[in-house]
């Protein structure tokens, strides 16, 4: 039996099989742990539903976190299904393709500062609502983030700011939802490329840098951030919430780089 055993997670932004969403079910799955998924149209439904299938879950449910009435309508069909929730994994950001190129004091717009935060940060605020009747004592919620909320990273633009928002979610949540022994934590990940990063400029000169300039000397994998998706919530992690932890080879730490004789 794995860690997460008897433990019911939904897992929320799984796109393809190289989402970190993705990484994070599948270890998920491997360490016990019941599944259900959403999709965020009826695109991706077929997607989502083989993934779903191929970790043993028939639980997928339409979500699109733009509509309040979709957040609410989820939880219900969830509930349907399963009658308790011990895990929330938000894998969820978007903006305009056009606030990734150049610059992001040229590239920003309200629109697209409004439809950032929205999707990538409040949502996490409204799932958390949505799903706190369901949640059961030593539950927790994890959502993703990166180096771009807390330093500037070329290209990453509006959404550095989103994920700072997104990271001040974590700390709030976290006070309010202790007392209901629900824990609140993010992952923020290295650069991986998935079909979300693809969007954002240079993104193949931020992976071959960070792969030569960490610590660790490579690039980060889906499965290295399921892992620590895995631990952060379980009870193995029942210490710790408020946190961000960084799964990136310790890029985050360093402060120069460079040769020395």
């Amino acid at each position: 039996m794995g860690f997460l055993a008897e433990k019911k997670a939904l897992i929320t932004g799984v796109a393809s099989n190289r989402s970190i969403a993705y990484g994070i079910a599948q270890c998920m799955a491997r360490e016990g742990a019941e599944l259900a998924f959403t999709y965020q149209n009826e695109k991706l439904q077929p997607r989502v539903e083989k993934i779903a299938k191929s970790l043993d879950s028939e639980i997928c449910i339409q979500l699109d976190v733009a509509e309040d009435e979709q957040i609410d309508q989820a939880f219900r069909v969830l509930n349907s299904h399963w009658q308790d929730l011990d895990i929330l994994v938000h894998s969820i950001a978007f903006a305009p393709t056009e606030e990734f190129k150049g610059t992001y004091i040229d590239s920003v717009t309200r629109d697209g500062f409004k439809l950032a935060h929205e999707i990538s940060s409040y949502s996490f605020a409204a799932l958390a609502k949505a799903a706190r009747p369901m949640l059961n004592a030593n539950g927790a919620l994890l959502t993703l983030s990166y180096l771009g909320a807390v330093k500037s990273v070329p290209n990453y633009n509006v959404m550095g700011p989103a994920k700072a928002s997104l990271e001040a979610n974590v700390r709030f949540l976290a006070a309010d939802l202790g007392s209901d022994a629900i824990r609140v934590n993010a992952i923020s990940a290295g650069p991986i490329k998935t079909l979300a990063a693809a969007g954002i400029g240079g993104i193949r000169d931020l992976l071959k840098h960070v792969e030569l300039m960490s610590p660790l000397q490579r690039n980060i994998t889906i499965e290295n951030v399921g892992n620590a998706a895995a631990f952060l919530c379980s009870d193995l992690a029942a210490g710790i919430t408020g946190e961000i932890l960084y799964v990136d080879g310790g890029y985050h730490n360093l402060g120069m780089t460079f040769e020395v004789d």
